[in-house]
Order: C-alpha cells, then structure tokens, then sequence
C-alpha cells in the first residue's frame, strides 16, 4: 500500500489534562513547546470533548468506539470484555506492529474492594444478567508484579502485541514500571517510604514531594520504553501504532526534582470561582458545605473545594507536571526523527480527560459536568500536510478509532459508533469515508459511588448542540442549561428560566434522540425471522 495508507502511528496520550492547560490551547503560563510544535505541523481541535469524563470508559470508548453504555465498561472498576474489537485489533490483523506503552487501565490495576457492597457474589453465574466472562481480567492488578524480574504479559492485549504496562499514579506507580524501579535503584525501599518526603511548604492536599530523582520517575521510563520502541522499529518494513501513555499530570501533585518549584503559585488564579455562579447546582453547593465544615473526602479519588492558595499550589504543581510530560515528548519526537520515521508517522496528542483544577474551587473531577473535565486536547499531525490548521469541529473521543483506520485504510467493524474526523483525512482514497460534520456530541458520566451529595450513584447525560449545553441527572428535579454563546463560562443556568423552557424542551427532544440511537448495532442479524 502507499504512503498514503500506511502510514505509522505515534499516540501520544496525558491523564486527567484538560484542553486549555497547553501552550498551544493558550495558557499563558504552560510550557510546552513540544506540544507545541506538534499543534505548529497539525491540526488541532478547540472542540474535543470524552465520551465519559473518567479514566476507564473513556480509554475504551478510544479502542472501540464505543460509547460506555455500549462497550460495557462504565465506570472505573469495571473490565473491557476480551470479547470487545478494537481498533488496534484491526490494525495488527492487518500487519501493523502494535504497542502499548505506559497507562492502559482498561482493566482494574487495584486490589481495592468495590465502594458498593451491595452486589453478589462474584461467583454466581445466575447473578448478572450476563453470565461471567473467564477470560484473564487481572493482569494488570499488583498482584502480577510483586516478583522480581518482569511479568510476561499474556498478548494480544485488546490488539497490542507489546506491552509496557505501568499502573498507578505519581511515583507510585506499578506494574513493569515498579519491576524496573527495584532493580535500577537499590534504595528503592527508601525512595517510595512516605516519611522520607522532601522538605516543602505547601499545604495542597497530595501535594507531595517525591525523594525520586527525574530519571527514575515514571514519566521518564515511559520516554525510555517509548524511545527504544522507535529505535529498534527503524528500517522495519511493516508500520506501527505506539501508544504512548502517561500516567501524569493526574493526583498526586508530585512533580519530582526541578519540576516541583518550576512554576510559582502566586502566578496562576482560577478562572471561574464559587460565587461567580449565579445559581450553583447542588453538587457544587455541596463541595462548598463540605469544605466550610472542614470535612475531607472519603478517599484521595474524590473531588474536593479548597482555599484559594492550595487551589494555586495544585495548579503551580501540575503546570509542572505537564512541562515534564512535554519534556519526555520532546525526547520521543526527537528519536522518530532520528530514526527516519518522521515523515511517514501520523503524530496523535490527545488526553483521557480533564479536571477541575480550580473552577469553581474545586480540584480532580467528579458528576458535576464541565469543560474543564470533558473538554481535552486533540491534536493530529499527518505526514501528507504538516500546516498547522485549527478546527472548530466537534469531535469526540469515540471519533478517534475510526479516523486512524480510515487513515490506514481499513474499514471500521459494525457497531462503531463513531464518525471519521474529516479534517484529518485530508487525502481521498477509495477507503476514505464520506463523514459528515457533528452537529451534537453526547457525553456519558456513570458513578461507581455515592459522590458530591448523590444519594445514589451518579447518572448524567450531557448534550452539546447548537451552542447549548444540557446535562440532566437520573432521578434529580434539577438539571443544567446553558446558552454556551452568551455565557461561555456557563455561569448562569437557565434551567428554571421560564423565557428559556423552550430551549430546555428543544434540548430535551435532542437529548432523547441521541439516546435512542445509542443501540447496539452490533451484531447484524444474520437472517430474517
């Protein structure tokens, strides 16, 4: 095949980083020049939105597709089933070498018990309404690494012939990254023992110190894994997909060596504040009860409300993080030049999902819906034109699947529910698909637990369309809408507006067809009845 439909694929994927926190997406403080020049020979989007503002959904609804209500896997905790095609699937069945390098988390990579312990026992197959599934749902739990030595992975994994997992957050991450890191450094023992935390000043909740040095820090193991990928692929005949996955710059707030004081926390300020709202919604009102009555949450994974200089410190220190994130980038992107896959390598830069980090006084994420958490980078740099363009298009994270197969020339397998991003497939051939622009992107947000004043766990639907933005909540009087044209920052909701009920009840209707045409497709029937 030519150039035109083969080419490699570079993905470059952050966790819990929101769109406008990159030079390239405006902010004014955030180095990132690698990015950068990744957006300066690309196209990137202002209008990228997740299918599900939390980790494991969404990674999923990237490999399949799939929204979460379809793919299966709805809230984290939950598993990709083995039985699920990906896109990677496709690509190596069709002679691509696939590798996962870094966070894959489309399994647990926990030992926690479930926060709803209201479930049956795993081992009754008349307990769900699907019978278990035993395939090996556990490779990427502690479990598999304690050894010396690397686990051998058990491939393909969901596609991926290579894999470099690395579990966790912060320095304390697992997998092959904890394997390595007990043998390249011998005090390791020392290094992750929380009492040694260097000295600092900061008052941040996980803001925290790490006595790790850069260079074995998991960010850079993934740069290494990646760059060593890069090298031993040159001169190779078939072509690659690499998904290059960092941990960082989600919790902790650890960013190690110089990148920890890199930025000052007098210099950033939240855009959009608590009282800024004209009508806060009640898990806004809620977080604000919580941290007035000095109460903390129940575990480090839960969105919280904090001061204001604890606020700029979270933002000064993932500031850092993302420097280090662009740092490693910049390292790989050199490696792929050096090694002469430059030109034939389609370069992706996009991330899981965002977070609060200082909107409303609130930091992680969590049910309430805002761009800050679903709104997130996506940039694509083709070999055919390298001109930096931006799209205001919309798209969405179950986009992504079938614009690299177009783009490899492959046709996407029945049941995607995605579209063919238009402004990446900029040459015609005769796999190209005819997409047509989105006029609405629907946004899935499913809770695992009792979260933000919810008396039971979360359901949110949420609809962006024609400068709205709707989100109604499962079993709640109230909901949310927002003139997204007039009110950017969506300060005032007009969701009891009765000069707006006609909007409410334009949205609504827009709402209820996308989720009627959420049903599976997949599979066809085979025959008539």
């Amino acid at each position: 095949m030519s150039v035109s439909t083969r080419p490699n694929f570079l993905y470059l994927i952050t966790d819990q980083h929101r769109a406008d926190w990159l030079g390239c997406y405006g902010h004014p403080l955030v180095k990132t020049p690698n990015i950068d020049r990744i957006a300066s020979m690309g196209t990137r989007y202002e209008n990228f939105h997740v299918a599900s503002p939390v980790c494991m959904p969404n990674r999923a609804s990237l490999l399949t597709g799939r929204h979460p209500s379809t793919h299966g896997l709805r809230y984290n905790g939950c598993v990709l089933s083995h039985r699920a095609n990906t896109f990677v699937d496709l690509l190596r069945a069709n002679g691509y070498l696939t590798a996962s390098i870094g966070k894959s988390h489309l399994q647990p990579f926990t030992d926690y018990e479930p926060t709803i312990h209201d479930t049956p026992p795993a081992d009754d197959p008349l307990a769900e309404a699907w019978k278990p599934d035993s395939a090996n749902y556990s490779q990427e739990e502690p479990g598999r690494y304690e050894a010396d030595g690397r686990y051998v992975f058990q491939t393909p994994y969901y596609g991926y012939d290579h894999v470099d997992m690395v579990t966790g957050h912060g320095d304390r991450a697992g997998g092959h990254y904890r394997q390595w890191f007990r043998e390249a450094a011998p005090e390791w023992q020392a290094l992750a023992d929380p009492t040694n935390e260097l000295p600092h000043n900061y008052s941040c909740p996980q803001a925290y110190r790490t006595p790790i040095p850069e260079d074995l820090y998991p960010t850079f193991y993934i740069r290494d894994r990646a760059q060593d990928f890069l090298s031993a692929r040159a001169g190779s005949d078939a072509p690659f997909f690499a998904f290059v996955s960092f941990p960082d710059p989600h919790h902790p707030f650890n960013p190690p060596g110089r990148y920890w004081d890199l930025y000052d926390p007098a210099d950033f300020t939240p855009e959009v504040r608590y009282d800024d709202h004209a009508f806060p919604p009640p898990p806004l009102t809620h977080a604000r009860a919580m941290f007035e009555s000095g109460k903390t949450p129940a575990h480090q994974q839960v969105s919280f409300m904090a001061d204001t200089r604890s606020l700029q410190e979270a933002m000064a220190l993932s500031a850092g993080m993302i420097t280090m994130v662009d740092d490693a980038i910049g390292a790989i992107l050199q490696t792929l030049e050096k090694t002469g896959q430059l030109e034939n390598t389609v370069i992706v830069f996009n991330s899981d999902h965002g977070d609060y980090l200082g909107d409303s006084d609130l930091l992680l994420k969590g049910a309430w819906q805002r761009d800050s958490i679903s709104r997130v980078p996506f940039i694509w740099s083709d070999p055919l034109d390298r001109r930096a363009r931006v799209s205001q298009a919309m798209g969405s994270t179950i986009d992504i699947a079938p614009t690299i197969l177009a783009r490899a020339g492959l046709q996407p397998f029945n049941g995607m529910q995605g579209i063919a991003l238009a402004e990446c497939l900029q040459a015609e051939t005769e796999t190209t698909p005819s997409t047509v622009p989105r006029d609405r992107l629907l946004i899935e947000f499913n809770d695992s637990g009792l979260r933000m004043g919810f008396e039971s766990p979360a359901r949110v639907r949420t609809l962006i369309h024609d400068g709205w933005r709707i989100s109604v909540y499962r079993d709640q009087e109230w909901g949310e809408l927002y003139d997204r044209r007039n009110d950017p920052l969506e300060l005032s909701n007009l969701w009891d507006d009765p000069q707006h009920a006609s909007e409410r009840a334009r949205m609504t209707e827009a709402l209820a067809h996308s989720l009627i045409g959420q049903m599976d497709e997949s599979p066809r029937s085979r025959r008539r009845a």
